[in-house]
């Protein structure tokens, strides 16, 4: 039984250390998790992912309940199929996916994990950056996954809809060192239908593509669309495409804050990576240290985040070698 103390990581480490232990067929006490956060312990969106994952490996699971700090995860093989969850209120379903989306490593039948709950909401990568930016990496890097929508879900009633899908796959070295020339930039804009009177999506749309190509960022499409909701809300995603790579910056809707705000947050954050020299953004930064555990290689980060770092101690405790060379202004971490 390996021992983890959560205590300096939020969700991302719960999950990361469940999906390494159904990786590894290592069996796993998780204790303190989220401690540091104000509300410490499991939420619906982390036992979302812990029901997912416990399905898909037939796992003894002890703690299994909301606001539980510890919790003991025995997976066996992970296998394909069918599976649903619902999170019950607003939380990622992004992040439900992140917890299974390596399994296609271990997997010999397609698994295809079908998830309600929020698909534009904080905190998160919202669904259209999840599939514009993430899914594409992993697919150039041999994972074969495929996302689609169903409904779309704001906070705080969620209700949205979204499916996973999984084949037995063979990831390939990861190596994003240099990011080449940016060949095209992209906006998502989306909004609940209680919001198209007042143009939200079209606003969001609007700004970014004015403020990206003052920048001299040429935008080559922009996408709006309005969505049925439980709640009203809207989101932006940016995504820039380069010669090796691409990267996703978004915001999500707040109520009192206009669509021009909401876009420029994405817009400046966008303007700020394009500045820099790292090759991948702040959340796939987070979401491709585990593949890149699986298959070896290099990426260059945005930071050296504190997300990261507990992130890269959960490798080496699961007898991962990380090395990490800071003596540019992006690090870079190597794993072999």
């Amino acid at each position: 039984m390996r021992e983890i103390d959560a205590s300096s990581g939020g969700g991302q480490l719960f999950r990361s250390s469940l999906a390494l232990a159904a990786l590894t067929q290592t069996p796993v006490r998780i204790s303190a998790i989220r401690d540091n956060r104000p509300n410490p312990g499991l939420k619906h969106q982390h036992l979302a992912a812990l029901d997912a994952l416990a399905t898909v490996c037939d796992a003894d699971v002890e703690g299994a309940a909301l606001d539980s700090r510890t919790v003991t995860f025995r997976p066996n093989q992970p296998t394909g199929g069918t599976v649903e969850v619902d999170v019950e209120t607003a939380g990622s379903i992004t992040l439900v996916f992140e917890t299974l989306v390596s399994l296609a490593t271990a997997i010999e039948k397609p698994l295809t994990v079908t998830v309600s709950g929020g698909t534009d909401v904080k905190w998160s990568p919202p669904l259209s950056t999840y599939q514009q930016v993430t899914v594409p990496l992993y697919r150039e890097n041999g994972l074969a996954v495929a996302v689609e929508r169903h409904r779309t879900g704001f906070y705080p009633a969620g209700g949205g809809k979204a499916t996973l899908h999984l084949a037995p796959s063979e990831l390939s070295p990861i190596h994003y060192t240099e990011r080449g020339a940016l060949v095209s930039a992209e906006v998502y804009s989306r909004e609940s239908r209680s919001l198209a009177e007042s143009d939200v999506a079209a606003r969001q749309a609007e700004t970014a593509w004015e403020r990206l190509e003052a920048a001299g960022v040429g935008v080559t499409e922009t996408v709006t669309a309005t969505a049925e909701t439980k709640s009203p809300g809207s989101a932006v995603s940016i995504v820039l495409k380069y010669e090796h790579t691409r990267a996703g910056f978004d915001a999500i809707g707040e109520r009192g804050k206009p669509a021009e705000d909401v876009a420029g947050d994405a817009v400046d954050r966008a303007l700020a990576f394009h500045d820099g020299t790292a090759t991948v953004d702040a959340h796939v930064a987070d979401q491709l240290l585990l593949p890149l555990a699986l298959a070896g290689g290099q990426v260059r980060l945005p930071a050296l985040t504190d997300h990261v770092e507990t992130s890269i101690a959960l490798l080496e405790q699961f007898g991962y070698a990380v090395a990490v060379d800071q003596s540019e202004d992006c690090p870079v971490v190597n794993i072999e």
